[in-house]
């Protein structure tokens, strides 16, 4: 899943070949060093009509093959320069040009930008962007829980855009059957920390319908009573894409609104509450 698909400001993958990248992120609050996993393609399980990957401004054409020995190269110089320069790296990012976890590489990956953030960043985060729809794979499923729970400390944001088949089908335009995806969903929250992501805007002039709203909220509180969600975000779209104008941005009262929302039922719960963060 891109960090363009998840509506983050500032600089993409920079097609040139290149497997590390930075961006202000909104969500990371300042710079992410992202890592690209896909430099020579879009690859991932879903279409959402939001997602703000250009394969042709992407220069995917031009782009060679992924190297672990090159990203960890790459990553290892784009962090000190931040700290030579004085920036503080909020995050190092799996995100780039697809969904992270189809890659046979992204096991080797992962251990190797621990290592490189413990050495040179050891303050920032280690983030995965993701569908989920990895969590299906025992092996993926696996890797993750113990990156989360383990000594990385992998910050898992975890897609969570629709509760009902049909917003799915609309938000996500994906095969991966919805309440296979939503099991796994809870099946992982249950036992390793997450953070729950959830895109919201319109699709074909339309939000959610209120029975998706309603749902949502009773998914988001189940996941949230487990104690394992470090946070949610709801966050709206905020840049172009291939797709426009198919998916547009809803007005920032509605995510507030949203927002609000939840928090209320988070509260009937009691115990110890997951930050409900908007990013219109």
């Amino acid at each position: 899943m891109a960090r363009g698909s998840s509506g983050e400001s500032g600089a993409g993958p920079r097609g040139d070949g290149s497997l590390v990248y930075r961006a202000m992120s909104r969500r990371a609050g300042g710079l992410s060093v992202g890592i690209n996993l896909f430099p020579g393609e879009k690859r991932c399980q879903f279409d959402c009509p939001y997602c703000e990957v250009f394969p042709g401004r992407l220069g995917f054409a031009g782009a060679g093959g992924f190297s672990l020995a090159q990203m960890e190269r790459e990553l290892r110089e784009e962090l000190a320069l931040a700290r030579d320069r004085g920036e503080r790296v909020m995050d190092v990012c799996f995100s780039g040009s697809g969904e992270p976890t189809l890659s046979q590489d992204f096991p080797g990956a992962l251990e190797a930008a621990a290592s490189a953030r413990g050495e040179e960043a050891p303050s920032a985060a280690l983030v995965l962007i993701t569908n989920g729809a990895g969590l299906l794979d025992p092996r993926v499923f696996s890797l993750l829980r113990a990156a989360a729970c383990g000594p990385p400390a992998l910050d898992v944001w975890l897609k969570l855009d629709a509760a009902t088949p049909g917003w799915h089908s609309k938000i996500s335009a994906t095969a991966v059957p919805h309440e296979k995806l939503l099991a796994k969903t809870r099946e992982f929250a249950a036992c390793a920390p997450v953070t729950i992501q959830t895109m919201l805007c319109a699709v074909g002039g339309e939000g959610p319908p209120e029975d998706e709203e309603l749902a949502w909220e009773r998914l988001a509180a189940e996941l949230a009573a487990g104690g394992r969600v470090r946070r949610v975000q709801i966050y709206g779209k905020a840049r172009p894409s291939p797709g426009d104008p198919k998916a547009s941005a809803l007005p920032a009262e509605r995510l507030e609104r949203r927002a609000a929302s939840l928090r209320l039922a988070l509260e009937a719960l009691g115990g110890a509450r997951p930050a409900v963060e908007v990013y219109p």
